[in-house]
């Protein structure tokens, strides 16, 4: 795999036509948000897995505050 520097990859993107810098940048954006989704979604599982396996710590605030003292 070819691996470019940033400088690079900018100096690509602008000898690019306005159309295709719009569709790369919805390109991206698109992308960042299903990493962020799948990265979501990971979470989730890890905290009902926690939750099952009584990893989880549940009280009042008072009760917290008095955990984190300790």
């Amino acid at each position: 795999m070819k691996t470019y520097s940033f400088d690079a990859v900018l100096e690509l993107v602008e000898e690019m036509s306005d159309e295709e810098q719009m569709v790369l940048i919805d390109l991206i954006g698109q992308r960042l948000k299903e990493k962020r989704r799948d990265e979501i979604a990971l979470n989730i599982v890890s905290a009902e897995e926690e939750y099952l396996n009584g990893q989880v710590f549940r009280g009042t605030v008072n009760d917290i505050m008095a955990e984190l003292k300790r």
